[in-house]
């Protein structure tokens, strides 16, 4: 399989992000991503390949222009004001309150933001447009006849809406991925998001449309983060209704509930005859990830793989979460190997 990876992400290194009332370190860390490349060379599953560079024009297909303007030009005018540290909201426009854009750094940040959970570095605009670049290049490998492919996307995107950062989010790089295959003629494409979070994100974007069919296994919002989506009842609205499918699940949720979620989800995009699958490939579903609580194990992730394997569909794998740093690289690489054993049987199973 072959591995889309770009050494920008190192750009982005957050220093705090507000948990619990507290400043503290990045779980979305550089190593994230570093450890996932080290598996994937150990296990030589396949090519490594550097991104192309498409530009802007496809990242504005999801993304509204204000603010990847904003994005980009946030930095520099943080220095412009003699900015000391990352650049974080600490307001934002909840509902008793205007709807309308501030002409202030801090006042755009919060009404471009929904949590204190994406900081702005030096680095932060590059990293997360060359991820896009990622999920892009590998999204070109499969128009053009690649049965899968894995971009290694480092900041994660399914958090992010279209003018909203958060959740360690920017981009979107799985939804940028889905608008670039019906851009290129693709009438049906599946979005399968098997991160613990739901994507709100990816979610909002397509939720009034019928040409993706959005389906997302993750911790219940009435507990979870983000909180304010990814319920069972939210079914798509306008020409998008009953395209949006959610499986909210309760904390301590292991394989055998996870896995039937799974199934539900691959037999539905099959029934809607998707030409591709974009696999959002959070692995926080891990049994040890601090910030997660489903009870995932190594082993279930070759499983996870098959599954989606047996769908018979070209799969871009994008990744998203996964916050056990040193379980990251094994959990996330066996998806791709189970999804590999299925796709060519004549190799022997891999280990977890």
């Amino acid at each position: 399989m072959l591995t889309i990876y770009s050494d920008d992400h190192h750009l982005h290194h957050g220093s705090c992000e507000l948990i619990d009332g507290k400043l503290m370190p990045c779980f979305e860390m550089p190593k994230r991503a570093d450890h996932i490349l080290q598996r994937v060379k150990d296990r030589n599953i396949g090519e490594i390949r550097e991104p192309q560079d498409f530009g802007r024009t496809p990242i504005e297909r999801i993304h509204t222009a204000d603010y990847l303007n904003f994005f980009e030009g946030a930095w520099a005018r943080w220095q412009e004001q003699d900015g000391n540290g990352d650049l974080l909201p600490y307001t934002w426009p909840a509902r008793t309150l205007s709807q309308r854009l501030p002409t202030s750094l801090h006042g755009q940040l919060g009404y471009y933001s929904f949590d204190a959970g994406a900081p702005i570095t030096a680095g932060t605009w590059q990293a997360a447009y060359s991820a896009a670049q990622v999920a892009l290049t590998a999204q070109r490998e499969i128009a053009d006849g690649a049965h899968c492919a894995f971009a290694l996307c480092r900041p994660p995107g399914h958090h992010a809406a279209s003018d909203v950062m958060g959740g360690y989010c920017y981009l979107n790089n799985a939804a940028i991925a889905a608008q670039a295959f019906i851009d290129q003629g693709y009438k049906r494409v599946a979005i399968l998001d098997v991160d613990y979070h739901h994507g709100n994100g990816t979610q909002s974007i397509f939720y009034s449309r019928s040409d993706v069919l959005f389906t997302s296994i993750h911790g219940d919002p009435l507990a979870e983060f983000p909180f304010f989506l990814g319920h069972a009842d939210e079914h798509g609205e306008g020409a998008g209704e009953g395209f949006n499918i959610n499986y909210p699940l309760p904390a301590g949720s292991a394989w055998d509930s996870w896995g039937a979620a799974l199934d539900d989800a691959c037999t539905r995009i099959n029934t809607f005859d998707a030409e591709v699958v974009i696999v959002s490939l959070g692995v926080d579903t891990y049994k040890e990830d601090p910030i997660s609580q489903f009870k995932l194990d190594s082993p279930d992730y070759l499983s996870m793989g098959e599954r989606i394997a047996a769908m018979g569909l070209p799969t871009l794998f994008v990744m998203e979460g996964g916050y056990a740093v040193e379980a990251i690289g094994v959990n996330a690489v066996n998806v791709l190997e189970g999804f590999e054993n299925v796709c060519r049987p004549n190799n022997s199973k891999k280990d977890a």
